[in-house]
């Protein structure tokens, strides 16, 4: 199929992902057809082909992308105590999650629209990430510093309620990013049993 008149695979192919971003966090991916995405673009149904071969596939490389770029951006923590991990791991979290709201929403909402393939896949992703925060909870409870029992539900837990802002935080509100950063820490570290300890 021939390329569109004025089209260029490294523009339109990311303004194509850009559309489908914003139309799926808006309508929802079973409400978005390509003939949407195509308009949103402002390139024929047909030229879609072009940059992507369905729907399913622009969904997956959409959460694909936001996983891969989270977990190369995460911190490691190398040579940090536990606290310190923890605290890095939340300040990230948020700041990270706060700039990107329609991908976390899709990230969460449209896992069940993905093939069973393809939702594998994002879910090792998102193992790795929770692992990571699961590392931390296990080195501080090792160490006396934290008062947990099962580290998987309390890393679990600690994501749910760090990605639940992204459902109420605006920029420009009555608390800035990093009053909430400082206010979700404090519940962190008194989920975790680490009491009253420096920020």
């Amino acid at each position: 199929m021939a390329r569109t008149t004025g089209s260029h695979s490294d523009i339109t192919g990311p303004r194509v992902r850009a559309a489908a971003l914003k139309l799926f966090a808006q309508d929802g991916y079973a409400a978005v057809s390509m003939r949407a995405i195509a308009a949103e673009v402002g390139v024929q149904a047909g030229a879609l082909y072009n940059y992507t071969p369905d729907k399913q596939t622009l969904l997956f490389d959409l959460m694909q992308g936001h996983m891969d770029v989270l977990l190369a951006q995460m911190p490691q923590g190398d040579g940090q105590e536990p606290l310190e991990a923890l605290k890095a791991f939340v300040t990230f979290h948020l700041q990270y999650h706060a700039g990107r709201p329609d991908e976390v929403f899709i990230a969460y909402m449209e896992l069940r629209n993905l093939s069973d393939e393809n939702f594998a896949r994002i879910e090792a992703l998102r193992r790795s990430y929770e692992d990571r925060l699961e590392h931390i909870l296990q080195a501080g409870r090792a160490a006396g510093l934290f008062r947990i029992h099962d580290t998987k539900i309390v890393a679990l837990a600690i994501i749910a309620m760090l990605t639940g802002v992204n459902t109420w935080f605006r920029a420009g509100g009555r608390l800035s990013l990093d009053e909430v950063v400082a206010q979700y820490w404090d519940m962190v570290r008194n989920a975790v049993g680490a009491g009253e300890l420096p920020r």
